[in-house]
């Protein structure tokens, strides 16, 4: 395999795939990313993600300093509280800010960031017009003696370059032909998400508590849901607020990306069940079906949360099976590799599945750059971040499933599943949970 000059080809223009053909393009190495949506403007619209110190670190190595600028001006308001709460709207417990406030030895990149999964991408689609090439569906790869590797999409084109990487997401067509052994496991959990407006009605619906917060409702059946309030620092009509700093506003409004992203203050909530208690056609049923769906597997909810949910977007509603990855034994490292959902796809139990997905980005430009510049080969600069990055990743993956099981007891409907529901609400009641200030960008759910 070359060394120099390096040619890298992206599959997919998710958040770690972007992130890398950022990292790259800035060192100066020749990448291009293979997307296929249609436009910039395809794709998951407005559901949040929490970003941590990882995820910081990373996009700050791999962006151009003014556009991780942009990303932290446009990240939305910190929570102040986090709550758990049953579905009758009972409090078991809230944190507010006595454990929320920056310890003083906490540097910015310590504190999570929350920003809509929409305004992410055009943050990463910025700048990169002549790197992403979208309408491109992957079919599969073939690769050669002299060390080069050649990406093939159902339009009939073809690409050639040195290093093929996936970051074509859970369903990944690269890691099915390349790790044809790598399985998904079923959690046995199905969860339907949504957004409503925050509007003055909405924003009456909930306690202080809840509208600054991210809280967890824990209802019967093992049934839960989370509630999170995105605010931005742009308004309904898209024009800044007041009260904003002067260099954000500045930044966010030269920022080409506003044009295209959608965002605005919402509330975000989203609903969990093991599969025992769905209907089988529950994937099947998108937009004002899963919407209906929710509602009717909440009839004896609080009314002012079956509002929330009646008052939800139709369009923003859909079902996501939540499955994760098993553990890998190492393979042989050729030039085509994997990052983010394509290798570790994990339940979204400790909202780190797009932080890793960073990690790896930051990781992989790390080594190919050095690869670039002739310190390396990019064989042992692929090697070395795929043994890194397993240990990481698949350690995310097992705290995740331990985290999000839907085989779990209190998800069942018997003596025992009852009595673990009643432990589970007694104890958060009496001692809480530890919740680290660091980890404040994130509920237990990440849609």
């Amino acid at each position: 395999m070359p060394t120099s000059p390096l040619h890298v080809l992206v599959i997919g223009g998710g958040t770690g795939g972007l992130c890398l053909a950022q990292g790259l393009k800035r060192a100066g190495v020749s990448v291009a990313v293979y997307e296929r949506d249609r436009t910039r403007s395809d794709g998951l619209q407005g559901y949040r993600v929490g970003i941590d110190a990882d995820g910081k670190r990373a996009l700050r190595a791999s962006l151009p300093q003014q556009l991780y600028d942009t990303f932290i001006a446009t990240c939305a308001k910190r929570p102040v509280y986090f709550n758990q709460y049953t579905e009758r709207l009972s409090q078991l417990f809230s944190s507010g800010p006595e454990i929320f406030k920056t310890p003083p030895n906490f540097v910015d990149l310590d504190l999570d960031e929350l920003v809509s999964r929409m305004t992410l991408r055009q943050v990463l689609l910025t700048g990169l017009d002549d790197t992403v090439r979208f309408d491109k569906r992957f079919t599969h790869y073939e690769q050669h003696a002299d060390g080069t590797v050649t990406a093939f999409f159902d339009d009939g084109t073809s690409v050639t370059g040195d290093l093929l990487v996936a970051a074509d997401g859970t369903t990944s067509r690269v890691r099915a032909q390349y790790l044809p052994h790598a399985t998904l496991l079923d959690a046995g959990l199905t969860g339907i998400t949504g957004k409503t407006l925050l509007t003055d009605e909405t924003r009456q619906l909930l306690p202080k508590e809840i509208i600054d917060g991210v809280t967890m409702v824990q209802g019967k059946k093992g049934f839960m849901c989370v509630i999170h309030v995105m605010q931005f620092p742009w308004d309904t009509r898209g024009e800044l607020k007041d009260g904003i700093g002067r260099t954000e506003a500045e930044l966010i409004s030269q920022w080409p990306g506003l044009l295209y992203d959608n965002s605005r203050d919402y509330i975000m909530w989203g609903f969990a069940a093991a599969d025992y208690w769905l209907p089988a056609d529950t994937m099947e049923r998108k937009g004002a079906r899963a919407q209906h769906l929710v509602q009717q597997l909440t009839t004896d909810w609080h009314p002012n949360l079956r509002r929330l949910f009646a008052l939800g977007d139709p369009d923003s509603c859909f079902p996501l099976k939540i499955r994760t990855s098993e553990p890998l034994e190492p393979w042989k490292t050729t030039n085509v590799t994997l990052l983010g959902d394509a290798i570790h796809t994990m339940t979204p139990g400790r909202g780190v599945g797009a932080n890793t997905a960073l990690r790896d980005a930051a990781l992989l430009r790390k080594n190919l750059i050095a690869a670039h510049q002739g310190h390396t080969t990019v064989l042992d600069a692929v090697r070395d971040y795929e043994t890194r990055m397993a240990t990481y990743a698949f350690e995310a993956v097992a705290a995740s499933r331990q985290s999000m099981n839907g085989h779990a007891a209190h998800h069942q409907d018997s003596l025992a599943g009852k009595l673990a529901r009643t432990v589970m609400r007694t104890n958060m009641q009496t001692i809480g949970v530890d919740r680290s200030p660091r980890r404040s960008g994130q509920g237990p759910v990440a849609a």
